[in-house]
C-alpha cells in the first residue's frame, strides 16, 4: 500500500488539479457601472453592457478551455463567425443567469460552500491528507482560495436559476412508449444503392449546355472570384523584440549562478525499507506491540546489515515493496510522507536508519543509492538563459512599444515603414488576402478583426494602415492593400473543365435517381421482377452499415403501409432504393423500459430548462450590438452555408 501511494498520490494530485480548475474559470461578471465608448459595447443584458474588451478575454478563456479538452483542435476554428459566437452567447448567458438570480434573491451559505468543498469529488484532490488545504497547488493555477472560493459560489448561485427547472422533467407512459419504439424498432429492409458513376460514362455534354450551366444562378456561388487583395503588414510580438535585446555576457552568468538550482538534475535517494503496519485507530498496546516487532528487526541488522532484503521479504507490511526486498526504487525530495523523507535525505549510501515512525506504521530505512543533484555546465544552458533573459527584457519593453506602434500606424497612415523602421521590424507582403479566408490559412491575417479594418472601403481605397489590432497574446498587426481584386465571376474558359465535371455528375445523380423511380415502379408491380438484395434487419438500436439516411427514410415509412418503398437521394454518394417489408416484434426488457424513462425524464428536464433561459433572455432584453451583432447575423449564415455544401 505504502509503495502505491508514494508512486501515485503526488501524480494524481497534479493531474487532478489541472483538470478541476480550469472548468472553474468562469467568464467574469463586471458591476452594474459601465463607462467606456458605446461602439465598444458588443451586448445588452437590460441596463448591463458587456464591451468588446470582455468578449475578447472570455473567447481567450473559452479558445484555452476548447484546447485543454481538445488538443488537435483545427486552431483555424477558433476565429470562425459560429466559434466567437459561441463564446459570445455564453459570455451572455453568464451575465443572463447573474440578473435572474440577482432578481430572485438567490445565495449560497457559508455551510452549503463547505458542503461543496467536503463532498465534491471534484474538489478531493486539492485538500492534503491531515485535511487541510494544498495552497500550493491552488496557487501553481494562479489562484487564490478566496478566488475560487468566489467562483464555486458564483457557480452553485447560477446553477440555483435553471437547476430548479431541470430537476422538474418527467415524462408519461405514452410519451416514453412512443420514444422507446422510435429508439428500439426494428424494420425487415431490402436495399440497394445506385452509384453515379455508373451512369457518367454515358454523358457529353456540350457547349450549348456547358453555357446554359455556366449561367445557372445556382452556380454563381462557386464560379465566383472571391473578394482578395495584396497587402503589406507588420507585426510587433514578443519575438520581433528579443531580436532586438541583447545581454552581456556577464549578466549571464551571473543570472547562472544566482539560479543555479533550476540548471542542477534533481537528486534522488534509492531505499529499501521494512513496513511494520499500525491500522488507523490502533490502541496503544498495539502501536506498542508493532513498535517492539520493528525494534527487534533493527537489532538483528545492526548485528547484520547484509539480511535487510530477506528480513523485508519475511516481515514487511507493504506487499508492493516486500517482494523486491524492500526495494522502493529512486524518488525525490517531496515524494514520500514528510518523516520518511526527511530521513532518506539524510541518510548516507549503506546506512540504516533508526524507527521512523508514519501514518502508515513504523519503518526502518536503508539507504541504497543516491544520483543527481549536479549542476550543468554553463555552456550547456547558456542558449537557455539567453533566451529567457532577451524574452524577460523583451516583456519589460512590449507596453512602450505597443503604444509607439499604435500611434504610428495611425498618425503615419500611408505607409508601415517608419514604424518598422523605428522598433527595427519588417513590413511583410502576402499575395491573394482573403476577405473570407473559409478554410485557408492566412495565419495573422485571418483575424477577423483585421480583416474587417483591412477591407474597410475607405482603408482600401486610399491604401490606409489598419489600426493596430491585438491577434493575440502580447502580438499586434497593422497591416495596408497595396492591391484589391473585387470579387468577380471566372471566365468560362477558366472554369470550362470544372464546370463539366460538374455537369456530369449532377446528371449523373439525376439519371440514377430517375432509374431508381423507374426500377421502383417496375418492381411494385411485378414483384417477382425484383432485383434487390436479401433482407437486413435495421433499427436506430443497432446501426449495422447501411449510410444514417438509409435507416432515417426505412423507418419513416408509415407502419400501416407496409410492405412500403422509397427512393433516397444522398447527394455524391447516390441514390438508394429501399423496400420496407415488414417491422418485426419489439424485444426490450421491463429495466431497459425503466431506463428509458429516467433517460427521457433527463432530456425533458434539460429543453425545459433551455426554453426558462430563453424566456430569461427576453425578459431581460438580450440585445447584441456592433461586432456581436455581426457575429450573430454571420454565424448562422455560415452554418447554413456549411449544411448545403
Amino acid at each position: 500500500m505504502f509503495d502505491f501511494v508514494r508512486k501515485n498520490t503526488r501524480i494524481l494530485q497534479l493531474i487532478l488539479v489541472i483538470l478541476i480548475l480550469p472548468s472553474f474559470v468562469v467568464f467574469g461578471i463586471q458591476g452594474y457601472s459601465r463607462f467606456g465608448d458605446e461602439a465598444d459595447i458588443v451586448a445588452k443584458v437590460g441596463k448591463q453592457s458587456i464591451t468588446q474588451a470582455e468578449w475578447d478575454n472570455a473567447h481567450r478563456n473559452f479558445v484555452d478551455r476548447v484546447r485543454e479538452q481538445q488538443p488537435g483542435v483545427d486552431p483555424k476554428l477558433f476565429d470562425t463567425p459560429e466559434f466567437r459566437k459561441q463564446s459570445l452567447e455564453a459570455l451572455v448567458r453568464q451575465y443572463v443567469l447573474a440578473a435572474a438570480a440577482a432578481d430572485q434573491h438567490l445565495g449560497v451559505t457559508d455551510a452549503r460552500l463547505l458542503r461543496s468543498f467536503t463532498t465534491d469529488p471534484r474538489f478531493a484532490a486539492l485538500f492534503n491528507p491531515d485535511g487541510t488545504f494544498n495552497k500550493q497547488l491552488l496557487e501553481a493555477q494562479g489562484l487564490t482560495m478566496q478566488r475560487l472560493e468566489g467562483m464555486v459560489r458564483q457557480e452553485l448561485v447560477l446553477g440555483q436559476v435553471l437547476g430548479s427547472v431541470q430537476a422538474t422533467g418527467q415524462t408519461s407512459l405514452t410519451a416514453n412508449r412512443h420514444a422507446v419504439d422510435a429508439l428500439f424498432q426494428v424494420r425487415e429492409v431490402q436495399w440497394m444503392k445506385l452509384d453515379p458513376k455508373a451512369y457518367a460514362a454515358q454523358l457529353n455534354p456540350t457547349d450549348a449546355q456547358l453555357q446554359a450551366f455556366y449561367k445557372d444562378p445556382a452556380n454563381a456561388a462557386w464560379l465566383a472570384s472571391p473578394e482578395r487583395a495584396d497587402v503589406e503588414y507588420l507585426v510587433l510580438d514578443l519575438d520581433a523584440l528579443k531580436q532586438r535585446v541583447s545581454v552581456s555576457e556577464e549578466e549571464l552568468r551571473r543570472s547562472y549562478q544566482e539560479n543555479l538550482a533550476r540548471y542542477s538534475t534533481p537528486e534522488e535517494r534509492r531505499a529499501s525499507h521494512i513496513l511494520i503496519k499500525t491500522e488507523s485507530g490502533a490502541s496503544g498496546d498495539q502501536k506498542k506491540a508493532a513498535r517492539t516487532k520493528a525494534e527487534g528487526l533493527l537489532a538483528q541488522l545492526k548485528q547484520n546489515p547484509s539480511l535487510f532484503a530477506e528480513l523485508a521479504r519475511k516481515n514487511s507490511d507493504d506487499p508492493g515493496s516486500a517482494v523486491a526486498g524492500g526495494d522502493l526504487d529512486f524518488f525525490g525530495r517531496g515524494a514520500m510522507v514528510k518523516a520518511f523523507d526527511e530521513t532518506a535525505f539524510k541518510l548516507k549510501k549503506g546506512e540504516v536508519s533508526g524507527i521512523v515512525e508514519t501514518e502508515f506504521g513504523y519503518h526502518i530505512i536503508l539507504l541504497t543509492d543516491v544520483r543527481g543533484g549536479q549542476a550543468q555546465p554553463f555552456e550547456a544552458v547558456r542558449a537557455q538563459i539567453e533566451d529567457e533573459a532577451r524574452k524577460q527584457l523583451a516583456q519589460r519593453q512590449y507596453a512602450e512599444a505597443a503604444e509607439r506602434f499604435t500611434n504610428g500606424v495611425y498618425e503615419q497612415a500611408d505607409s508601415l515603414k517608419p514604424v518598422a523602421d523605428e522598433l527595427k521590424l519588417s513590413v511583410q507582403t502576402a499575395r491573394d488576402v482573403l476577405r473570407e479566408p473559409g478554410t485557408k490559412d492566412q495565419g495573422v491575417l485571418g483575424n477577423r478583426r483585421l480583416l474587417d479594418a483591412l477591407f474597410d472601403a475607405e482603408n482600401r481605397a486610399k491604401a490606409r494602415n489598419t489600426e493596430a489590432v491585438e491577434v493575440g497574446t502580447n502580438k499586434l498587426v497593422s497591416a495596408r492593400v497595396v492591391k484589391h481584386h473585387a470579387a468577380a465571376n471566372r471566365a468560362f474558359d477558366e472554369v470550362k473543365a470544372e464546370l463539366r465535371d460538374r455537369w456530369v455528375a449532377q446528371e449523373a445523380r439525376k439519371a440514377a435517381k430517375a432509374d431508381a423511380e423507374r426500377k421502383m415502379a417496375e418492381w411494385k408491380q411485378s414483384p417477382e421482377k425484383s432485383g434487390l438484395p436479401a433482407p437486413v434487419e435495421m433499427s436506430r438500436r443497432t446501426v449495422f452499415n447501411q449510410p444514417p439516411m438509409v435507416l432515417e427514410a426505412a423507418l419513416r415509412v408509415p407502419a400501416n403501409q407496409l410492405p412500403g418503398w422509397s427512393v433516397v437521394d444522398m447527394g455524391a454518394e447516390g441514390v438508394a432504393l429501399i423496400k420496407v417489408n415488414k417491422v418485426l416484434p419489439l424485444s426490450i426488457s421491463e429495466q431497459e423500459i425503466k431506463e428509458t424513462q429516467n433517460q427521457f425524464g433527463g432530456y425533458w428536464g434539460r429543453a425545459e430548462a433551455d426554453a426558462y433561459y430563453r424566456a430569461l433572455k427576453r425578459q431581460h432584453k438580450v440585445e447584441f450590438l456592433h461586432e456581436g451583432k455581426k457575429v450573430m447575423d454571420k454565424a448562422p449564415e455560415q452554418q447554413k452555408a456549411a449544411s448545403a455544401s
